[in-house]
């Protein structure tokens, strides 16, 4: 198919699947993106493509700042904020080709997991005749990229924002080591967790993508510097580690943690099937323990609310942020008015007002020591948990991880499901504001339990599609997540392959 005729094919679902709600700023039918995909497909005809993105259209999430379009974060407090510059990742883009097919849809601010919270409307994840949770928050890109609205989609995972999404669509979900791609340019929710992630229908291309990306950004002060790199790719370039899945067969590691009574029957059943089918190709299986898996849920409900309320603190209708009309306060007496508290209380939504309250008590002087502070101790926990099983050292410690001796053997990657269930229907996770009851809003964070101590820890993870071991569940897939050590983010996507053949 020509790149021309693949790009209108994106142009005509992006109109016929308009009901799903995937974007909020969709691509116009003609425009100067038109001249670049007609250019690229000269360069593929001649040999001279630019890259392997080189006229694909590549959606983005819309907390990723672009200047060709506005940047909402599916807030109204963004309601006309329109970005004086493109995120790097977006520059990485467009330098390698890739046309941007529009901003897609999220939970507000990245605060959610089924792209429900979200000023525009939630994300609708059709899937035969039901209408299901799409995830979150990712979840417009997610839907873009399953229903063919876009070659591929960029996203944002702070503790499952991409995986969750792709196991809920079909589709596959990467999320880097944290600091490889820039975040330059990027909102921030939680800056110690926060990574571009990327959502396509292969793995082959979300390892494209990536290759376009990974580079260093001098503008972002979390990003890996260039040394760091070179000492990542020295190691991995020598033995034992670059011969695994040529000379050697996988050490599969399955976490016990991981085996929890909320599995549904299908979820555990297609985790066994992969296990099962690994295992017939000539790799071996290790039950390993990640004991602090328990309390990382907990802890990362801690860290992402606190840093979000500090990060959006500058939305006050003065600095940053939409302002409210009328006056600050209802008060009648203007002495004590509140400078920006009508704006930011119909400025953002429930959800992140939420997370704001529960971050900005955590950090208070009474409950920082029993809280932050503990949960920083767990964090750094559920890294030395990972450490300890991963045959290849974390390349960013500076002690010497050594399983001599260990109750665990070592093993190259981890394989569990990425969501305790399949994709719920949408019905049942949409949010009734403030008044929400405690148990839904519980139900909604626990979603996240297989994802986030690979955020905690900043490791590469992908979710792919597995065809499900049944589909009494409403899916025909079931999403498995490979986990790997940090830096090792080939070897993750060439396991997730893997997966993808057998």
């Amino acid at each position: 198919m020509s790149l021309l005729r693949e790009a209108e094919k994106c142009i005509v679902n992006q109109r016929t699947f308009s009901g799903l709600n995937a974007f909020i700023t969709p691509l116009q039918r003609s425009g100067p993106w038109l001249d670049s995909v007609r250019a690229a497909d000269d360069r593929r005809q001649n040999g001279k493509s630019i890259s392997p993105l080189d006229g694909h259209l590549i959606a983005v999430k819309d907390n990723i700042c672009t200047r060709s379009m506005p940047t909402t974060c599916a807030s109204r407090i963004l309601d006309h904020f329109t970005s004086p510059f493109d995120a790097t990742v977006v520059q990485k883009l467009e330098r390698a080709g890739a046309v941007i097919a529009g901003k897609t849809n999220l939970d507000e601010f990245g605060m959610g997991s089924h792209s429900v919270h979200s000023r525009f409307g939630p994300v609708r994840n059709a899937r035969g005749d039901q209408e299901l949770s799409a995830g979150g928050s990712s979840g417009g890109s997610a839907v873009a990229v399953a229903t063919e609205q876009c070659y591929a989609a960029l996203g944002t995972d702070t503790g499952g924002s991409v995986r969750l999404p792709a196991a809920y669509t079909g589709t596959v979900g990467f999320k880097p080591s944290y600091g490889l791609l820039s975040r330059w340019g990027v909102v921030a929710y939680a800056n110690s967790l926060d990574t571009v992630g990327i959502m396509a229908r292969s793995t082959a291309v979300a390892r494209d993508v990536f290759r376009v990306l990974n580079h260093h950004d001098h503008r972002d002060p979390t990003n890996l510097s260039p040394q760091t790199r070179d000492r990542i790719t020295s190691r991995l370039s020598s033995p034992p580690l670059s011969g695994r899945l040529t000379s050697q067969p996988l050490r599969i590691g399955v976490p016990l943690e991981y085996n929890l009574a909320e599995l549904s029957p299908s979820v555990r059943d297609t985790w066994r099937k992969t296990l099962t089918n690994l295992q017939n190709e000539g790799h071996s299986i290790h039950a390993v323990s990640l004991p602090s898996t328990k309390s990382a849920l907990s802890a990362y409900y801690v860290l992402a609310p606190a840093e979000a309320s500090s990060n959006l603190a500058r939305y006050d209708g003065v600095r940053f942020g939409t302002r409210a009309t009328g006056p600050d306060s209802d008060d009648a007496d203007a002495r004590s008015g509140h400078l920006y508290a009508k704006t930011r209380g119909e400025g953002f939504g429930a959800e992140v007002q939420r997370r704001i309250l529960l971050g900005a008590f955590s950090l208070s002087a009474d409950a920082m020591d029993n809280y932050f502070v503990q949960a920083q101790r767990v964090r750094r926990l559920v890294q030395e948990d990972f450490n300890r099983v991963f045959a290849m050292e974390n390349p960013l410690s500076r002690k010497t991880s050594s399983n001599a001796g260990d109750k665990d053997p070592a093993v190259d990657v981890l394989i569990c499901p990425t969501a305790a269930t399949t994709a719920p229907t949408l019905s049942s996770v949409m949010p009734n504001g403030l008044s929400s009851s405690s148990s839904s809003t519980l139900s909604a964070y626990l979603t996240d339990v297989f994802t986030v101590p690979a955020s905690l820890a900043g490791l590469p993870a992908v979710s792919v599609p597995v065809a499900a071991a049944d589909n009494n569940e409403g899916s025909d897939t079931v999403g498995i997540q490979v986990i790997g050590q940090y830096g090792d983010d080939e070897f993750v996507l060439k396991v997730a392959e893997l997966i993808e053949q057998v």
